[in-house]
């Protein structure tokens, strides 16, 4: 049923992110026309022939847990083999460290079509490309010599482990320890949880990046420090060697997500795990940032990948399911439900939803290009749209992947259909790499004063600029007045109102970007078509559906704590 969205991620590539001027410059030269629509094709076909059929198997069976580590359901190894074998995770990584050096909104399509076949088995390439990321900018010449051509192919996977039982959003009260041997090395011991795929058996090795206290360090998020702990400590000729005394404690039970093994992962319980610092001591919250707002903008992207796979499956579903006549019609006959108006609102909602994230989401991935090529703006463009792609993103997946269930009506209930698998999927990504209400409190309390509030107001100036339609501009205005006017706001006020806030600018800046689209999709083909419904309903029924959020995005935090906190027990 999974059918790669190759048209509307190159109309987004084309008329959002704007591609051709990334390929006009010298660094992305290579990102012609001809090797953009090779990309898609070809990731594509991987992601159909292989990565879609594992889906199922990845929910029924999933991962496992074994005293020799985790295993993977039968088929994974080899798909993931595949993918490494095809280069596809070199799309974006730079070229001196083994990549293609394709922009990295390339890449992010890449993994939307993987993640759209196989969301869980996508995790494994999207946290690889955040260990890279965070090695690019903070690791030593002989750390990126050592591990960035293997992770770039994805031969070795990556992750990241910040969460420790008692820490968890509050990242300054971990215990991980760090203890120099004085060789420059250090012995880590400590206990992460939620570790993606913090053990598998589809690479010979998995670089495990991990914050932990060096003796003496200070308290809090200060004294954090980032070390590079491989599963498999190296040999000189840069092979996996012994074993570095990183255990898998167990993997957890969840609701979803199950092809994505989450471990516990102990560090040291034999006082032999070796970890290299990276970057200065001290210095680990900057550099793990490095590797968390790129995760955050591919949790986004999840929620594109999610409700992109609810959206085909509800449409599958909608155009072979006959019931009842249609209402109106004068026939006896029934019909299949997707000639029914309330089936046809749902399907073209979670059609416009889908779009309207994939723009959002491709727009901020384009603004790390404009970064990386020092385009005046596009560093401070992507740290304002970085919370508004990670929280709306998967707000749009939840929302989608449930209309999916309401589709398939009771069927949608029952597991066989796969519906289900969606909405389970989808609940954690509001939650992971940084809850929603904490990417809405980051817009409030860090994004907006960027600049003395001129990154934000250089935003609202862009949509003003291009927005025809009156309910975008009412709710770009409202938009800015509040934004505005939460400066002089008390903390509590400010957060009180920050999620509604988040959700308006949210859906101003896709509505923009809606827009946009609308007026460029010309043509009679049956994409052009919905593509301009989709952009149409975006417009006249979303839009205004934010501004109802103005009340909530004025009002201040008084009634939250009018009542006791025993009094929610009542």
């Amino acid at each position: 049923m999974f059918t790669p969205a190759i048209a509307d991620q190159r109309f987004v590539l084309d008329h959002v992110a704007r591609i051709a001027d990334l390929a006009a410059t010298e660094r992305f030269a290579a990102a012609s026309d001809d090797v953009v629509d090779a990309v898609l094709e070809g990731v594509g076909q991987l992601a159909a022939g292989e990565w879609a059929p594992l889906l199922r198997a990845g929910d029924t069976v999933g991962a496992k847990w074994t005293p020799e580590g985790v295993v993977m359901p039968d088929g994974f190894v080899k798909a993931y083999h595949d993918y490494v074998e095809g280069g596809w995770g070199t799309i974006g990584v730079p070229e001196e460290f083994g990549g293609q050096g394709l922009p990295f909104v390339i890449q992010t399509a890449v993994l939307d079509t993987l993640g759209t076949a196989n969301m869980g088995f996508a995790l494994a390439p999207t946290l690889t490309v955040g260990a890279i990321e965070a090695l690019a900018h903070h690791g030593s010449p002989e750390q990126q010599a050592l591990y960035l051509p293997h992770l770039a192919t994805g031969a070795w996977t990556g992750t990241m482990n910040l969460t420790e039982p008692q820490a968890g959003s509050d990242v300054g009260a971990l215990r991980t320890t760090a203890t120099p041997r004085g060789d420059g090395t250090f012995l880590i011991k400590g206990t992460k949880i939620y570790i993606s795929f913090g053990d598998h058996d589809m690479a010979p090795n998995i670089v495990h990046l991990v914050l932990a206290r060096t003796p003496g360090a200070p308290a809090g998020t200060k004294g954090i420090s980032l070390f590079l702990v491989p599963k498999y400590r190296l040999n000189a000729d840069g092979t996996p060697g012994d074993f570095n005394d990183v255990r898998v404690v167990s993997i957890e039970h969840k609701m979803g997500l199950h092809a994505s093994p989450t471990c516990v992962l102990s560090f040291g319980d034999n006082d032999d795990c070796i970890g290299e610092l990276i970057g200065a001591e001290f210095g680990g919250i900057r550099a793990m940032f490095t590797m968390m707002n790129n995760a955050r903008l591919n949790v986004g992207l999840q929620g594109v990948q999610v409700a992109e796979a609810a959206t085909q499956a509800a449409v599958g579903y909608a155009l072979d399911r006959v019931q009842s006549p249609r209402a109106g019609s004068g026939s006896a006959e029934s019909v299949k439900i997707v000639e029914h108006p309330d089936v046809r609102r749902m399907l073209l909602r979670m059609k416009a939803q889908t779009m309207a994230a994939r723009a959002l989401v491709y727009y901020a991935a384009s603004q790390v290009d404009r970064a990386t090529l020092k385009e005046i703006g596009g560093q401070e463009r992507l740290d304002i749209l970085t919370p508004l792609a990670k929280a709306h993103g998967t707000d749009i997946g939840n929302e989608v992947a449930s209309l999916g269930i309401q589709i398939h009506g009771g069927m949608g209930y029952i597991e066989e259909t796969g519906a289900a698998q969606f909405f389970r999927d989808a609940r954690i990504t509001p939650i992971y790499e940084g809850t929603n209400g904490i990417q809405a409190a980051d817009l409030v309390g860090r994004k907006l004063g960027m600049d003395n509030g001129g990154v934000f107001a250089r935003l609202i100036a862009d949509m003003r600029a291009e927005a025809q339609d009156a309910g975008l501009v009412d709710l770009i205005d409202a938009c800015d007045e509040i934004g505005r006017g939460m400066a002089g706001m008390d903390a509590d006020d400010k957060l009180a109102a920050s999620y509604p806030f988040l959700t308006m600018l949210s859906v101003a800046t896709c509505g923009w970007l809606m827009e946009r689209s609308g007026r460029l999709a010309t043509g009679d083909d049956a994409f052009a078509q919905m593509k301009r419904a989709a952009c149409a309903f975006y417009v006249a029924q979303i839009v205004p559906e934010s501004l109802g959020l103005r009340a909530a995005a004025t009002a201040n935090a008084t009634v939250l704590y009018s009542v006791p906190a025993e009094a929610f027990a009542a």
